[in-house]
């Protein structure tokens, strides 16, 4: 775009409206178009000016923020980030806008500490601009679906060298998944292709703290093979697929034959934490050329380095095409370094890596 994004925040706190709008506009790629107390004075104002991109509470008065999203993405579709408090209720709810067409999930910022306003900023200001390029289209309403360790430097949580420690190429491999804007449903329908016998998957999807383990047991409700969010030290086998949980990164680990997950704090990582380099650099380390890599629909190039390492180590990458992402930015950044095999569309995905060839 070659002026500014234009944001409409909707909250019904006066200090959280005035906290966003501050956040916002301290990047140069943003402005604050205007601030609505809630849905009622939203519209009016989108009836003014229509923005580029709304973030939107949930709880508010008059008028909740999912019907107004609904109202939204049945009407004239806008990119809509959603700031939750992330209570255990909230997270299940902003779970279900992604459902309706929300772009994005951010945690509503706190005063906590320095470092957390830092990250809290980050990633407000890189979730509006991603919302800002997403293809977002009218939905109609969709069926309900069924339902202690140190804190590492980033050399530590990205070694740039050392040994590989991969195996040789043998019958059994991982997959390994990064996906950012747009990830949920883009997971969703990669996950509901899987068999029962699945090779184990990890996967990294930029999400805020909490709303991973409410994610992950949907998803786990409706596919075939067993979600989780990852645990310290959890196994990765045949029919399960592991998420990494919100603000701590995952790294693949091997004992022996046997994979297992390493779920640690560190500093943001590309932006990120979950961040997918940390993933697949581990993968590229710990499995080489038996594990697969795929790239999904995300804003900006966080996995790209990654994937070209896995794809150095003998693994077989695939990215998702264009035409299927919400945002085609994370998958071009990993084209452009050659680090792609195969560049699919999203139902392509899952029968290729049940059998890459």
């Amino acid at each position: 775009m070659g002026r500014k994004i234009r944001v409409l925040i909707v909250d019904d706190s006066a200090v959280v409206r005035q906290t966003l709008s501050q956040i916002i506009s301290t990047d140069p790629q943003l402005e604050v178009m205007a601030t609505a107390a809630d849905p009622y004075f939203a519209a009016k104002k989108i009836a003014e000016e229509v923005p580029d991109v709304i973030t939107l509470d949930i709880e508010m008065p008059r008028m909740d923020g999912i019907t107004f999203l609904k109202k939204i993405m049945s009407q004239h579709p806008i990119p809509v980030v959603i700031i939750s408090s992330l209570t255990e209720k909230g997270t299940q709810t902003a779970l279900k806008a992604l459902e309706l067409g929300a772009v994005d999930i951010i945690t509503k910022p706190q005063f906590n500490t320095k470092t957390f306003i830092e990250e809290s900023s980050i990633r407000i200001c890189d979730a509006v601009k991603a919302a800002a390029h997403a293809r977002v289209q009218r939905k109609r309403i969709a069926t309900e679906i069924r339902s202690v360790e140190p804190k590492l430097t980033a050399d530590v949580v990205l070694p740039a060298s050392g040994p590989n420690l991969s195996m040789i190429k043998t019958t059994e491999y991982i997959i390994a998944v990064g996906a950012s804007t747009g990830g949920t449903e883009a997971l969703t329908t990669f996950l509901q292709a899987m068999p029962i016998d699945t090779p184990g998957i990890v996967i990294v999807q930029h999400m805020p703290e909490k709303f991973t383990t409410s994610f992950a047991a949907r998803l786990n409700d409706i596919c075939k093979i067993t979600v989780k969010e990852a645990e310290n030290g959890d196994s990765v086998i045949r029919g399960r697929a592991l998420i990494a949980p919100g603000n701590y990164h995952m790294l693949l680990k091997r004992s022996g034959a046997k994979y297992y997950v390493e779920v640690r704090e560190g500093p943001l990582v590309n932006r990120h934490r979950p961040s997918v380099d940390v993933l697949f650099r581990s993968a590229a380390r710990y499995a080489g050329a038996n594990a697969v890599g795929v790239i999904m629909t995300g804003m900006g190039g966080d996995g790209a380095q990654g994937l070209l390492e896995m794809k150095q180590a003998g693994a077989k990458t695939v990215a998702q095409d264009e035409k299927t992402c919400v945002v085609f930015g994370m998958p071009k950044e990993a084209i452009k370094l050659g680090a792609v095999d195969k560049i699919l569309p999203l139902d392509a995905i899952a029968p290729y890596v049940i059998k890459p060839i």
